[in-house]
């Protein structure tokens, strides 16, 4: 048990004594009846009133949750309660409460944070604040701990909690202390299920496949590596369940999703977290234009849903999600931004240019990770409004099928917005000996040093194409990263509720973590 501090120490006598009392400081249930909001908002000043007002209701409920303010005023008191979805504000005196409760235990022995259950009736005090006059008064969980002190001025709250990591780190406490914070997974939870009800409004089955897979595949990834011990093997968790739903429209869904997690051995940034939410959903006689037009149609939905109208603020910037969005080639917007059309040029010509343009080069790159990386330094980040960026290099696209019309391109797009990716999609590649060579051609580049290409050939996969896979449009959208630009929020930690952290630092260190960059 860590030392504990002079509030602690205040805080486990108080324990102590509601222990010697005969009260119980962490009863089992509580009957609620109603929550802060609907209180505010039922309440009918010409409808309800006190107990003995003639002609009016008495407006009674029972609530539960913090005190989070506390001001007492000689037999009487004030304070906030906060619940999950606001706060209301308290009357407690003394003469309405069990003999030497209001003396010897609301004013001594509960403290900010602790959770109570209280039952009373509405009224508005003569400040004009609807207010619960409290009849029953407990004690439902006794906080050891002390809260951050939250604050108020010129009608705004604030706490002294301003270092994020702790934040991060301490999930629970930010989210009692900033209700904001709670709206934003709410949010988030609403977006997830907005998607839902629209892709099962579209007759497209909700699946679920292997996290624990013994080849890792569908995207460009370094794996996390485990071990089965009964099996004696090496399992992977999945970097993408793309292989898996193709698996499944050969075996004759129309079309099919999962909403899963994913996990990448990556680095920690403001946008990548190692392991992270996906969408990922296939439908078979379809093709990357039908999933254009059917991503725009999501997208603004979620959008619509969650503000009421398609445009967002994300930042400085009003993104609309109305469509329709521009639809650039992968090459021309390389062009548009360098001055350079790299279409139908050598790795050698790609990597001429990438040195002009100050874009490291080495050896083990290939051509679609040079013009990968071209790509992302001079073209991503400028663009702002939702665009498809479509007709990627084959090099780039192990996965996608082949261009109808341009050689040595593939039919796929991806969704750049606010600088970043959204979406990645495809007309899959259903051609088992086509699929074969790219998988070779990954193997090698695995073997050349690529530590993100596959470098296993997943001969199951191949032989489930090979009993012939329809023509499929597939698509992966990011669900962090959807909710980032939904929410407006700037780092991926701010919508993930328990994002992964460097091992916490003992508390003595003088150079503890949580003065180090919560980017880092």
């Amino acid at each position: 048990m860590h030392p504990l501090s002079e509030q602690e120490q205040v805080r486990h006598e108080a324990h102590a004594a509601l222990v010697e009392r005969g009260i119980n400081p962490y009863p089992y249930t509580w009957n609620v009846t109603a929550h802060a909001a609907d209180v505010l908002a039922g309440y009918d000043e010409e409808k309800h009133g006190v107990p003995g007002e003639d002609g009016k209701e008495v407006y009674r409920v029972s609530l539960a949750g913090r005190i989070m303010t506390k001001r007492v005023m000689g037999k009487a008191a004030f304070f906030d309660l906060h619940d999950s979805s606001g706060k209301l504000q308290v009357y407690a005196r003394r003469d309405d409460l069990p003999d030497g409760f209001y003396n010897e235990v609301f004013k001594r022995l509960l403290d900010i944070g602790d959770i109570v259950g209280v039952e009373g009736f509405i009224f508005k005090t003569r400040m004009g604040e609807v207010t619960l006059h409290a009849e029953r008064l407990e004690l439902l969980s006794k906080a050891l701990r002390p809260l951050p002190v939250v604050k108020e001025a010129e009608g705004k709250s604030y706490n002294e909690v301003t270092d994020k990591e702790f934040r991060y780190r301490q999930r629970y406490v930010d989210l009692t202390i900033n209700p904001e914070v709670r709206h934003v997974f709410r949010q988030r939870a609403k977006m997830i299920s907005t998607i839902r009800r629209f892709l099962d409004d579209h007759n497209i089955l909700e699946v679920e496949t292997p996290v624990l897979q013994p080849l890792y595949g569908g995207a460009a990834a370094r794996p996390f590596i485990t071990h089965h011990n009964a099996l004696d093997m090496p399992l992977y968790l999945r970097i993408a369940d793309e292989l898996y739903l193709k698996r499944l429209i050969v075996g004759g869904f129309d079309g099919v999703y999962e909403i899963s997690k994913d996990f990448r051995n990556e680095g920690l940034s403001r946008f990548h977290n190692p392991e992270f939410t996906m969408l990922e959903f296939y439908v078979a006689y379809k093709d990357y234009h039908w999933m254009m037009d059917f991503t725009e149609a999501l997208i603004a939905k979620v959008a619509t849903e969650l503000h009421g109208t398609p445009e967002v603020q994300v930042g400085d910037y009003t993104i609309s999600f109305a469509s329709p969005w521009r639809r650039l080639p992968f090459f021309d917007a390389i062009a548009e931004k360098t001055g350079h059309q790299l279409l139908g040029k050598s790795r050698e010509e790609i990597a001429d240019v990438a040195r002009k343009l100050h874009v490291h080069v080495d050896d083990t790159m290939g051509e679609g990770k040079l013009l990968d990386e071209i790509f992302g330094e001079f073209v991503e980040p400028h663009l702002i409004q939702p665009t498809f960026i479509i007709d990627y290099p084959v090099a780039l696209s192990p996965l996608a099928k082949r261009h109808r019309e341009v050689d040595g391109l593939v039919e796929r797009f991806e969704v750049i917005c606010n600088g970043k990716e959204v979406c990645n999609a495809f007309s899959e590649l259903n051609d088992p000996l086509d699929q074969r060579g790219r998988f070779e051609a990954q193997v090698a580049l695995a073997q050349a040093g690529d530590d993100e290409a596959l470098n296993t050939i997943d001969e199951d996969y191949l032989r489930a194409l090979e009993y012939g896979m329809p023509p499929t449009a597939g698509i992966g959208i990011g669900i962090d990263r959807l909710a980032m630009l939904m929410i407006n929020q700037t780092s991926i930690r701010d919508v993930i509720l328990f994002p992964l952290l460097r091992p916490e630092a003992p508390a003595d260190e003088t150079e503890s973590e949580e003065k180090s960059s919560p980017e880092a």
